[in-house]
């Protein structure tokens, strides 16, 4: 062997090598594919299968529900016998009454209307013999009869009247109840739009109010006239002074009415006017910046709240959850509901 041909051998083999050691993974995660693949298909049938199973126990489950319900209605019905002929007992008897009651009615009619009659005949007979010679009598009693007749005719009449009135009335009740149900449906719903629409507004237009506000309230030099005497007259304190006693009429029971009507009470965030303010429990006589009872923080239909109408320089001005009574001339807190709000 020539050392070509060493060479050539010796090549072949570690080219052979080479290709065994690449084949030999390929073959590996062949393998390993093809056992992948058969636990998943296991799997999944196993799955399938007890899908299947807990299918079948459902609906066995649901035979023996029904079965039993069967079983429990088929057992009430011979309880529920006797209350059904007791009820019809009861009907029978109060029918029975009631034709009772008719009849006795009509009875003391008949008694009532044959003693009247007997009592017109007798006074007709005293009243003279002419009369009775003429044959008069007779035809007055049978006008007696006839008018009888058609007073209890005209009765009926209106009895039926009456009847027929009485159902139609309620009817229309119902229907007006209906009605008037939709009606105030619809306007909830237009207030509570409405509401939103306001407090937008209002959150939008706040810093200008507010700025509005304060020009309106620093401008006391410039007013002439009535106005001026008008602002100057309630800053000396010569007006009405507010009246506390109102929560002892029942007419602002404000926390009844927030208990029926709670979404009419969440106004939702309050924005301060200042960034980073918080919440202080004021008291009343307490002096209020005029940016914290600017307009946009007024209630405008203290009404709805079951809150009593403002006068003078007051308004009530909400105050986070709290509701506040403020003097704007003076900034002065004058009364306070704590907790007013959701």
């Amino acid at each position: 062997m020539t050392i070509k041909q060493l060479l050539e051998a010796s090549g072949l083999s570690a080219l052979a090598a080479v290709l065994a050691f690449t084949a030999a993974p390929a073959q590996a995660e062949a393998s390993a594919d093809t056992q992948r693949a058969e636990r998943d298909r296991d799997a999944r049938q196993q799955a399938r299968q007890n899908r299947g199973q807990r299918r079948e126990a459902r609906r066995a489950n649901r035979g023996q529900r029904q079965q039993a319900r069967q079983e429990r209605r088929q057992a009430q019905r011979p309880a529920a016998a006797p209350v059904r002929q007791q009820r019809q007992v009861r009907q029978n008897v109060r029918q029975e009454r009631r034709g009772n009651r008719q009849d006795f009615r009509e009875e003391r009619r008949q008694v009532q209307r044959q003693v009247a009659r007997e009592n017109r005949r007798e006074q007709f007979r005293r009243g003279g013999g002419e009369g009775r010679r003429m044959g008069v009598n007779r035809n007055y009693t049978q006008r007696i009869d006839r008018e009888d007749r058609r007073l209890i005719q005209q009765r009926e009449q209106r009895r039926a009247e009456r009847r027929g009135n009485r159902a139609d009335n309620r009817w229309d009740r119902r229907a007006d109840r209906r009605d008037n149900r939709a009606d105030r449906r619809a306007d909830r719903r237009d207030n509570r739009w409405d509401r939103r629409a306001d407090r937008r507004d209002a959150y939008r237009e706040g810093r200008r109010d507010a700025r509005r506000d304060w020009r309106r309230n620093n401008r006391s030099d410039r007013y002439v006239g009535n106005r001026y005497d008008r602002r100057g007259d309630y800053r000396r304190g010569d007006y009405r002074r507010w009246n506390r006693k109102w929560r002892d009429n029942r007419r602002y029971n404000w926390r009844h009415y927030r208990n029926n009507y709670r979404n009419h009470y969440r106004l939702g965030r309050y924005y301060a006017p200042y960034r980073n303010y918080r919440y202080n429990r004021l008291n009343i006589g307490f002096f209020l910046d005029t940016v914290f009872f600017g307009s946009r923080y007024w209630i405008n239909d203290p009404w709805s709240y079951r809150l009593p109408e403002v006068y003078g320089p007051y308004r009530w001005v909400r105050y986070y959850d709290d509701v506040l009574l403020v003097n704007t001339y003076t900034g002065q807190v004058v009364d306070v509901i704590y907790d007013f709000f959701w």
